[in-house]
């Protein structure tokens, strides 16, 4: 168990750069996750290339797993766009509504018994990005791009959990991000239709941010997060992950001075959000669950 949380939070500190890199990368959020997961499909390939090859449970179970990672891609898609349209704290707090997310759709997806402490730590994540919300409207458009992204990220780590059981987290993770570019090839024609860009080609320096962000906060980040989901229930990742936007926050106030545009309403909703992380967390490590 110990194991587990300490892959868990090293992949969230990888994470916590994720934002960082969408603002330093100029690509808008749609060109962003296609070279980001074009790049991490071709580092997850050669990896396989050079290991040992594991089977898989066939056409069927593979299916599943390029499904979610569909959702995998729209989720990153969401992610960014909350952060181009708002800022860089903004996106990363507004994914902490994941864990109210897994309590409603966990139940609902596994049949597990709804969890009344659950339902009340995700509530307080909620209001938490509400007192965000309230003081700082202008931030309108990139709060709620970012709560979709975080209810797609709440969907895909609850079926994760089953897919696990039929695949290595390698495994799943090649296959699952190969299907989330696919998916993202076949809707950029559409998607750069109603959002034109001028080039479609990275500079060089968004080609070395993309590359970091592929193999570190992508492809490790990913595989420790999916190691220790063999361990750990969906809601405690998922509500873990919450610390990610607290990594990403400080960065985004030392590199870019973010908190000279924020109000009192964030730090309210963000100590909130911290709390109910070290509350669950707690919880968990008290338990050995």
């Amino acid at each position: 168990m110990k194991k587990a949380f300490l892959q868990l939070h090293i992949a969230i500190l990888l994470a916590g750069f994720t934002g960082i890199l969408g603002r330093l990368i100029t690509l808008n959020e749609g060109l962003l996750v296609w070279y980001r997961l074009f790049f991490t499909v071709i580092f997850l390939w050669a990896m396989y290339a050079l290991a040992p090859k594991i089977s898989t449970s066939g056409k069927a179970g593979l299916l599943a797993v390029y499904v979610v990672g569909g959702l995998v891609a729209l989720h990153w898609v969401f992610f960014y766009a909350s952060i181009k349209y708002a800022n860089i704290s903004i996106g990363l707090v507004c994914f902490s509504a994941v864990s109210f997310f897994t309590a409603v759709f966990d139940p609902i997806i596994t049949g597990r018994k709804n969890d009344i402490r659950e339902w009340m730590l995700g509530l307080l994540v909620m209001v938490g990005i509400y007192l965000i919300f309230h003081f700082d409207p202008k931030y309108k458009t990139g709060i709620i791009l970012g709560i979709v992204s975080s209810a797609l990220a709440a969907l895909f780590t609850i079926f994760n959990k089953g897919l696990l059981k039929k695949h290595s987290a390698m495994d799943l993770t090649r296959h699952q991000l190969t299907g989330g570019w696919l998916l993202l090839t076949v809707l950029l024609p559409a998607y750069l239709h109603f959002f034109p860009v001028q080039t479609l080609l990275p500079s060089w320096s968004d080609i070395g941010w993309l590359l970091f962000l592929s193999l570190f906060c992508t492809v490790l980040a990913y595989n420790l997060s999916m190691s220790a989901l063999r361990s750990i229930s969906p809601f405690t990742v998922n509500l873990s992950y919450n610390l990610e936007p607290l990594y990403g926050i400080l960065l985004a106030f030392l590199l870019y001075r973010e908190d000279k545009e924020l109000e009192s309403g964030f730090y309210y909703g963000m100590a909130i959000i911290v709390i109910t992380v070290l509350i669950q967390s707690w919880r968990v490590w008290k338990k050995k669950a």
